[in-house]
């Protein structure tokens, strides 16, 4: 998200989290300053320097910030050092082995489990959710991958002790960056009301 206008239109929503993708390869690029929000705002980074984290970070007023790349648990340590919200993507897939999450649990406060595609998010795929049942962890995880108006019905019947929020993006948007906004508000309706 960088629109203002849009950025305040789906605050008024009162929804949770709000992400901002500092990843210069991305369509969404957030390239300018953006207003202050309720919803608590999320960095996302790919395979990004420190330095720029810290600095967008403090630039931004983040909340958190979600790695979205190949960064370590090392990685992830010092970025938590910083007293931020460490999310750690996985981009899963039938193969995904979830023993792999183990040595990043000490270093980050949530995972997300993203569908595995060619890109590094945003790629709108579906992955099957029943994997996920392996995820053993202790880690609370957001959900992602192609979740559209469409997912209602099936994110109503997904349940696991683990899962912590929804990560919404190219399903509701109206082209990169900009949200559907009365698409959304439906969606919360929905998802609220179980239907």
């Amino acid at each position: 998200m960088r629109n203002a206008e849009n950025i305040l239109a789906l605050d008024a929503l009162k929804i949770d989290f709000m992400g901002f993708i500092f990843y210069e390869k991305s369509s969404r690029f957030v390239h300018m300053g953006v207003p202050e929000t309720q919803a608590k705002k999320i960095g996302v980074f790919v395979n990004e320097s420190q330095e720029n984290i810290f600095q967008k970070i403090k630039e931004y007023n983040l909340w958190g910030v979600q790695l979205h790349g190949d960064e370590t648990p090392e990685f992830c340590k010092e970025i938590k050092k910083q007293k931020i919200k460490t999310i750690k993507v996985f981009r899963v897939d039938d193969d995904f082995d979830f023993l792999l999450t183990k040595k990043y649990e000490p270093h980050c406060d949530y995972f997300l489990f993203d569908a595995k595609g060619k890109k590094y998010g945003g790629n709108g795929i579906v992955f099957n959710w029943e994997i996920l049942k392996k995820y053993q962890g202790e880690i609370p995880f957001f959900l992602s991958g192609g979740i559209s108006i469409e997912s209602v019905g099936a994110l109503n019947d997904f349940h696991h002790e683990k899962i912590f929020a929804l990560d919404v993006n190219s399903g509701f948007e109206i082209k990169p960056a900009l949200k559907n906004i009365s698409q959304i508000q439906q969606f919360t309706q929905q998802l609220k009301m179980g239907n």
